[in-house]
């Protein structure tokens, strides 16, 4: 195999077409099309087909990406080793895998402090399924994993659960969308559109018992594995959507949108998952003592009333279990 024709293919899925590949490598399309279409005919698969006028990965182009992603980070990584051998300066890395169904806003204030330690650090991220990427692990492929739920004891992978912490839920919407509802929270959610987590996500199943326990039937127009693509169609006034009150802050000014009330009956866990039963690594010791002294630290916020939610705002950085809205 043509290595050089694998990296052109890699640089293209990556970037997301000929055209910005292109940029990034300094050449024409043209050069990258070629090039590209002789890698699929050794293959003897066909790696992109077209969807109008975007190029798109085919079932045998996303798994030969999967292989690329690893032979070129080996890659990377072989050269850092050499270079730290040749007396060049030592760099730490750190593979971590986040599952996909934590916020992204949650994964940057949790590996943020990993950037800080004494030693450089190279922070190499994947993102999948949980148990996808428990089982690469397994495989000492990543340093450890982060996910809004532990390990099952029923998963045959010999590793540890670290808890970081949780954070209450606060639920939000724009101005718009505020002005038409009726009565206090929660009942106010009654009818109204909402857009929910999806079935992967840890608090799905907890907002659904709460939603019938309030005896509360929201119009859930939309679910979404992809949190910030949920918080994006919450942002254009299209529902009701929750997010970790630890966030309350960052949501209110990034999204342009008002929160409408709390509860500290719904919880979101997040925890730290490696091989090591006593955590060493010096990048995990950061990541977990910054979560559980700062993040997550839990401060009581004085109670909630319909007139306070416009001006109330969650301290940065820390959990707040306020009462509902409305008490």
């Amino acid at each position: 195999m043509n290595f050089k024709h694998l990296h052109y293919f890699w640089v293209t899925a990556k970037a997301g077409g000929v055209m910005r590949a292109g940029e990034q490598l300094h050449t024409t399309p043209q050069t990258l099309s070629g090039q590209i279409k002789l890698l699929e005919d050794w293959l003897g698969r066909k790696l992109f087909r077209k969807n109008g006028r975007q190029l798109e990965l085919t079932e045998d182009g996303r798994l030969a990406l999967g292989y690329a992603d690893q032979i070129f980070t080996l890659g990377a990584e072989l050269e850092a080793a050499v270079r730290q051998a040749r007396g060049g300066p030592r760099v730490l890395n750190f593979r971590v895998g986040v599952a996909d169904s934590v916020a992204k806003s949650v994964v940057y204030r949790l590996l943020e402090p990993a950037l800080s330690v004494d030693e450089p650090v190279r922070l190499i991220c994947s993102e999948g399924k949980f148990t996808d990427l428990l089982a690469q692990l397994a495989l000492h492929r990543l340093d450890l994993v982060i996910a809004d739920e532990p390990m099952s004891r029923r998963v045959s992978v010999k590793a540890f659960n670290h808890p970081l912490g949780s954070t209450t839920m606060s639920f939000f919407c724009t101005p718009g969308l505020k002005s038409r509802l009726q009565g206090s929270f929660p009942q106010c959610l009654n009818d109204m559109p909402m857009l929910i987590p999806g079935a992967a996500a840890s608090v799905r199943h907890s907002l659904e018992s709460w939603l019938a326990r309030q005896h509360i039937q929201p119009r859930v127009i939309g679910e979404f594995d992809d949190v910030a693509l949920m918080k994006a169609f919450g942002r254009e006034g299209k529902g009701i959507f929750m997010a970790p009150t630890v966030l309350e802050a960052e949501t209110v000014t990034q999204f342009g949108v008002e929160v409408i009330g709390r509860t500290r009956e719904l919880v979101e866990e997040f925890f730290a998952v490696s091989v090591e039963r006593r955590i060493t690594h010096p990048c995990v010791v950061a990541i977990t003592e910054a979560a559980r002294k700062q993040l997550f630290s839990v401060r009581m916020a004085r109670p909630v009333t319909e007139a306070g939610l416009k001006t109330a705002r969650a301290p940065a950085g820390s959990a707040i279990v306020p009462v509902e809205a409305g008490s």
